[in-house]
This record gives C-alpha cells, sequence and structure tokens, in this order.
C-alpha cells in the first residue's frame, strides 16, 4: 500500500482544533483580513464599529472557507510537493471528506452572516470571490494553464472590494484600483516562488509558468509584470485613496522592487543556483513587504483624513 493511501486511509480521531485551523489557511487569512479591513476604513463614510468587526470576521472566515475547500481538492498534489505534505489532509488529521463538509459549512455561514451584517452587495462579492478561487482557480485553471496564477490572483484581490462594499454598498474606481494592486502582485510574487521551490510543481504535474515556458521566461515575465504593477501602483496615489504619505511609499518600494525584478531577469540558473537563489528569495521576501506596506499607507492616509492631513 503506499503512503498516499495509507494517508488517505488515516483516522482521524486524534484531530484537534489546530488542524481544522490549518485548513483554513491561516497565513492567507491574515493577507484578507488586512486588505479588507483597509478597504473598509478608507471607504467614504462610517458604519458601527460592531458591524465593521462582523464584518471583517466574516470576511476572515469566508477567506478561511476557501483555503478548506482548496486543500480537499487539492489533496492528491499536496502529498506529492514538499511544501505541502504536512498540511491537514495529507498527514492524516483530516479526511478529506471532513475538509470539504467543513469548507461548505463555512462558506454558507460566512456568506449569509455578511449579508445580515452588512449588505447584500458585499455578501455576494464574498460568494463571488469564494467561487473563483475555488472553482475557476482550483479546480480549473490551476492544473490547465501557465497563467493560473495570472487569472487566479483575482480571487485574493477581491476582500479590499469586499470590505469597501461594507460600508458603501457598491463598487468604486478606488475599490478597483486597490483590487488592481493585489492582482497584479500577485504573479511576481509566486514566480519569485517558483523559481527556487525547484520541482515541486513539476513532480505534482501542475503547469506552473516555469515548467511550461522555463525559467527564462519566468524571469522575463516577472520584469514585465512587475513594471506593469509599478505604474499601477504608483498611479493609484494621484486618486481618492492616495496622497503624499501613500504616493511616497509607492514611489520607494516600486523603485526597489523594480530593481529587484531587474537583477532576477539578467541572472541565469547558473548564476542563481550559486548563491542558492539568494536574488530570488530576497525579491519574494520583498513582495511580502510590498503588499502590506501599500495598504498600509492607503490606511495611513485613511487615518490622517479627519485631520486634514490625508490625500489631496
Amino acid at each position: 500500500m503506499s503512503d498516499a493511501s495509507l494517508n488517505t486511509q488515516a483516522s482521524t480521531g486524534d484531530a484537534e482544533f489546530g488542524d481544522y485551523f490549518a485548513l483554513l489557511k491561516p497565513r492567507v487569512m491574515s493577507l484578507v483580513v488586512f486588505t479588507a479591513a483597509v478597504g473598509l476604513l478608507a471607504a467614504p463614510g462610517s458604519v458601527h464599529p460592531f458591524v465593521a468587526f462582523c464584518a471583517i470576521l466574516f470576511i476572515a472566515v469566508g477567506g478561511g472557507a476557501s483555503g478548506a475547500l482548496n486543500m480537499w481538492y487539492d489533496s492528491d498534489i499536496d502529498r506529492v510537493m514538499k511544501r505541502t505534505q504536512s498540511r491537514p489532509i495529507p498527514a492524516g488529521k483530516v479526511t478529506e471528506g471532513e475538509a470539504l463538509a467543513f469548507g461548505v459549512a463555512l462558506s454558507g455561514f460566512s456568506v449569509v452572516m455578511l449579508g445580515l451584517a452588512a449588505n447584500w452587495v458585499a455578501a455576494a462579492l464574498l460568494a463571488f470571490t469564494i467561487f473563483f478561487y475555488v472553482v475557476i482557480y482550483t479546480m480549473w485553471l490551476k492544473r490547465w494553464t501557465p497563467q493560473n496564477i495570472v487569472i487566479g490572483g483575482a480571487a485574493g484581490a477581491f476582500p479590499p472590494m469586499i470590505g469597501w462594499a461594507v460600508v458603501t454598498g457598491g463598487i468604486s474606481i478606488e475599490s478597483v484600483l486597490m483590487f488592481t494592486l493585489t492582482f497584479m502582485w500577485t504573479p511576481p510574487h509566486f514566480w519569485a516562488l517558483c523559481l527556487f521551490m525547484k520541482s515541486d510543481y513539476k513532480d505534482a504535474g501542475v503547469p506552473m509558468l516555469h515548467v511550461t515556458h522555463g525559467r527564462r521566461a519566468t524571469r522575463n515575465h516577472i520584469l514585465v509584470y512587475t513594471l506593469l504593477l509599478a505604474v499601477a501602483a504608483i498611479g493609484m496615489g494621484f486618486t481618492g485613496v492616495g496622497g503624499p504619505l501613500y504616493l511616497a511609499t509607492a514611489l520607494l518600494l516600486n523603485v526597489l522592487f523594480v530593481a529587484g525584478a531587474i537583477s532576477i531577469w539578467r541572472r541565469d540558473e547558473a548564476m542563481s543556483e550559486a548563491d542558492d537563489y539568494a536574488r530570488e528569495k530576497s525579491f519574494f521576501k520583498l513582495s511580502l513587504l510590498y503588499l502590506f506596506l501599500h495598504f498600509g499607507a492607503i490606511l495611513g492616509e485613511a487615518a490622517l483624513a479627519p485631520y486634514g492631513l490625508g490625500g489631496w
């Protein structure tokens, strides 16, 4: 009997709270919470603090539900990839059926409760986000096209739009631009990770760009998308959610990010292997800080606005 079948049939009687919490992909969920909160706080108008708290909580639950359903569907490749073998299903802590039921239940709960607590526009956006991540990205794009990350990145870009809709009940150019920031950031972020993840995705049969088109093409794409991202990020500084603080932050971060992308573009595999992909790993770490600081600057502008210091 194979290791995979042993994992599939493993008893889950000893599953603990932490195992189910891990199904929610807490690191990804933390990004969902933060960007959704920024969208909510940056939106014109206000909601009662308790409503805001509940809204963010239900958005977080919806994001976690997406993670659980993703782990359910991807459990086969999670058993193959080294970085995912310790997840609850491959580790035999939770069965596929339990993960599916958990994810479906949390999805329905989060959407209905967000609609009741805030409004049904925000709830509809949350429902579409869950559908997009689970069905469009996980079930379809991820295993079908090397553009999986490009198109699938939309799933992680919706939270600020949902937060904005909680307050305004609708969508605006500002919320779309916050969506665009995360959407354009996702490809270079993940492609940098792919460059130093070696053969994980190839072994799992996932057609990531570096598997289907090679590492040189991946380096080229990182540079192109980083340049496009820089234009979008800096341009947002002149909109309603921008201002001097945001623009200064965006200029500095994008100079560093573009420089990092150029550095990766100039390298070949021999150079990267010689220093154990140090530049690629550094760029990936910077990408994490990049998104956090951009949204932090948007939040800073919103915090200064009541004092006449934020915005233009």
